[in-house]
């Protein structure tokens, strides 16, 4: 099955390599050619010059894009050239009601759409361990389950077109409930001037252990933490930005300067860096962990400055 993906993002990218390693990866195509160069160098991949050219070549097409705007742009381009009985997989995170417009769109083109958000995170892309949550017509899931068990370890059939989207938004609505608890807990560990290194490690092992809890003790042992999707979220945010006024602005900087010197950097609080024009450089306020968004294991070369 020749295997095409659009988006190379902190997702798509790893994904790609994952089909490539499998034997399945035919050609990509992304926004920026930049991305698409680095990938091709890696594995000699063909460069797609626009999404119609990928969509007339391949069997399976996967978009991993930021917005919905993007999937429907995504999915418009490539119905120019689709040939019918084509799979279009969207793992991508967005509305359900995105999923079946897409899936409209493609059935004029008698071709087949299944929204497939994934959960795991950068990790889990890189590692090919991704969880699946697919909406759509199952037995066209089951022909590409080959490919798609090349980046999940798990791939569950949840229900008609827009069901994997709205099971995504469950998991997403637990996630940052998840993410908030673990952090505000832990700085209440450090505000009782407890051995936070002790902590984690028994609790990550107890009935609290969760993902998060799994990170949140290498962050806290070495410093270094993942940004995982803050790109796309800075260039919403800063969208969102040009919206406030100069007085807005200086009031969220200084709730986030306050929330720096307490190191308790929740992900809304983060959100204020980005509306702020600091989000990529708040580790310079002096904020030795940032608490609030750990959902991919960290690169060894990003570390916080104390």
């Amino acid at each position: 099955m020749k295997v095409g993906v659009i988006g190379l993002g902190a997702m798509g990218s790893k994904m790609a390599l994952n089909f490539h390693y499998a034997g399945f990866l035919h050609m990509v195509w992304n926004r920026t050619r930049e991305k698409t160069v680095a990938l091709a160098e890696k594995t000699k991949v063909r460069i797609a010059d626009t999404p119609q050219q990928l969509a007339s070549e391949c069997e399976l097409i996967v978009t991993c894009v930021p917005r919905d705007a993007d999937v429907l742009a995504a999915v418009r381009a490539i119905a120019a050239t689709i040939r019918p009985d084509t799979v279009v997989a969207d793992t991508s995170t967005v509305n359900a009601e995105t999923a079946r417009q897409a899936a409209s769109i493609l059935k004029d083109r008698e071709a087949h759409f299944l929204d497939c958000p994934v959960s795991g995170g950068v990790e889990g892309a890189k590692k090919g361990t991704l969880a699946i949550m697919a909406g759509g017509d199952e037995k066209i899931l089951d022909r590409i389950k080959p490919a798609l068990s090349s980046i999940a370890s798990n791939i569950a059939y949840i229900g008609p077109t827009g069901s994997g989207q709205a099971c995504k938004a469950v998991n997403q609505l637990m996630a940052a409930g998840i993410n908030q608890a673990v952090t505000e807990a832990l700085a209440f560990g450090e505000a009782m001037g407890l051995d936070m290194n002790k902590v984690v490690d028994i609790i990550a092992t107890g009935a609290a252990g969760n993902a998060a809890a799994r990170l949140e003790p290498f962050v806290t042992k070495t410093g270094i933490y993942a940004y995982g999707f803050f790109p796309d979220l800075e260039d919403l945010f800063e969208r969102q930005a040009k919206e406030l006024d100069r007085k807005q602005r200086e009031a969220l900087l200084h709730q986030l300067q306050k929330a720096v010197a307490e190191r308790v950097l929740t992900a809304p609080i983060f959100q204020q860096a980005f509306l702020c024009g600091v989000g990529s450089r708040v580790e310079e306020a002096g904020a030795g962990l940032i608490q609030g968004y750990p959902y991919s294991a960290p690169p060894e070369d990003l570390k916080l400055k104390p």
